[in-house]
């Protein structure tokens, strides 16, 4: 049995929530990718953002929704330590 009264969150999971809702309202900026360390991704979708007229933003809603979805030890085992820069 833990001796702490709640269970500590692993590393990285305190990003979640940010990276979640930046992604669902600002995907077409790719925030949430420079939030999580991607650049190389980040410059890539706000390219596409760009010259889509914003219509790749919606790859942003999609990965936001996926973030909020995940438990904290998915969210940092798949993006954080894996480091999955796509979906």
């Amino acid at each position: 049995m833990s001796t702490e009264p709640f269970p500590v969150p692993p590393a990285g999971a305190e990003k979640k929530l940010l990276a979640g809702l930046l992604g669902i309202f600002l995907g077409w900026t790719a925030a949430h990718k420079f939030l999580l360390g991607y650049t190389k991704e980040g410059i890539i979708q706000l390219v596409l953002s760009l010259v889509t007229c914003g219509l790749f933003g919606v790859v942003g809603l999609i990965e936001g929704i996926l973030y909020l979805s995940k438990s904290d030890q998915e969210f940092v085992a798949t993006y954080i330590t894996g480091r999955k820069g796509w979906f």
